[in-house]
């Protein structure tokens, strides 16, 4: 029997396509520090528990295709915190900020279509354009410079006639960059010469640790009928499993359409968007306690890094992740090699091998994703047990 073409397009997510040798590594009675997904340990919020045990009904209905409407009022209300004017018409409550992604690419691209991305970028980009048949248009950031954006000529010159989107993540994920508002104007104007839509995911927006401050594309009045915005609850309130997210724009076609695909997977979990909208009642404490411990484990990873020989990296702006060049050939093989092989009294890492965040072959091949998303002490046993083993490993450059 022979699967589609679609499927065998889509490669295999770097973040969890290695779990089982983690898995292994444990019931081998390993213990290993998982730096490789964007988990959160922080607390959720009790508000959502307490509304989903407090929701009582006799029947579990639907809920709205579009979202319940005290949830699209919570999303409004933050956004209008943030000075950004979305109704709850301009808002759709989706599947996690995922499924409003892959919507997103749906309504506005065709098959051979093409959107324009920064590498590196967040692996399921590649996995949601190339089950759509959309081709990933990628211009490299680089280290050395922060990973922000190159010049408007090197970026405008992958537009053509199949071009319908950017698509940016800012805060980046996997970068932990935060773009300044000349890099943001930037892109709009690019979007606006060439008639383009922004697929803006900011769902990492409340987690910076610079002066810069950051400007949301919804905030251009002027690029708002072509601007989408991709968010969720699950970073802002460490709800990963809640799997509650949203859409927003002020295109009221691009809403219509969109509502069009949201209808045929009738509704997001009723009992989740319950939860999700008592979060409106969160102090937001909540978000600057959560701010500061980010900030401090950012500082306690990037110490750690750039103290171990042969290391490359620069200091994230944002977001809770870092992209760090290593001293080996192949990163995958060394993350294989640190759950299968290696351990400092019985303990082990997890890191995201980078290759699978680029689009361009051979491109972070000696490079992971780290996210720095476990406790400080946790977080400093994690960063021995690299040093050691970048100390030790046999392939080592």
């Amino acid at each position: 029997m022979k699967f589609s073409n679609r499927i065998k397009s889509v490669q295999e997510s770097p973040i969890r396509k290695l779990v089982p040798i983690a898995d292994r590594a444990e019931k081998n009675g390993k213990k290993v520090y998982y730096l490789n997904i964007g988990q959160p340990d922080i607390e959720t919020p009790r508000e959502f528990f307490e509304a989903v045990n407090n929701f009582d009904r006799k029947v579990l209905e639907y809920s709205s295709s579009h979202g319940l409407p005290q949830l699209l009022k919570a999303f409004s209300e933050y956004y209008s915190s943030k000075s950004i004017d979305f109704t709850p018409e301009d808002i759709i409550v989706t599947n996690g900020g995922s499924e409003a992604l892959l919507f997103s690419l749906m309504v506005l691209c065709d098959h051979g279509d093409e959107v324009i991305i920064p590498e590196p970028f967040y692996a399921n980009y590649s996995s949601f354009t190339s089950s759509l048949g959309i081709k990933v248009s990628p211009f490299i950031t680089k280290a050395e410079d922060g990973f922000h954006l190159p010049s408007i000529e090197a970026i405008a010159s992958l537009v053509n006639d199949k071009t319908k989107a950017l698509l940016i993540s800012n805060p980046g994920n996997p970068t932990g960059t935060v773009y300044t508002k000349e890099e943001v104007r930037m892109l709009a104007d690019i979007a606006k010469e060439h008639d383009l839509f922004i697929i803006a995911d900011e769902v990492y927006r409340e987690f910076i640790y610079t002066e810069t401050e950051f400007l949301s594309f919804a905030h251009l009045a002027d690029v708002e009928d072509r601007v989408v915005i991709v968010d969720s609850i699950s970073k802002r309130f460490s709800s990963c499993g809640a799997r509650i997210g949203c859409v927003a724009s002020k295109n009221s076609e691009f809403i219509f359409e969109f509502l069009k695909l949201c209808q045929s997977r009738l509704c997001v979990s009723t009992i989740n968007q319950v939860g999700a909208a008592a979060l409106s009642r969160v102090s937001h404490e909540y978000i600057e306690k959560a701010t500061v411990e980010y900030h401090k484990r950012r500082d306690i990873l990037y110490s750690a890094l750039s103290s171990m020989e042969g290391v490359v990296c620069r200091e994230p702006e944002g977001a809770f992740y870092i992209i760090a060049k290593l001293p080996v050939e192949n990163s995958e093989e060394f993350v294989v090699w640190l759950l299968e092989e290696f351990d400092v009294d019985g303990e082990t890492v997890f890191l995201a091998p980078a290759e699978g965040f680029y689009e361009t072959e051979g491109s972070g091949l000696d490079e992971v994703r780290i996210s720095y998303v476990l406790e400080s002490e946790s977080l400093k046993k994690a960063m021995n047990v690299l040093k050691k083993g970048l100390e030790s490993y046999p392939k080592r450059k």
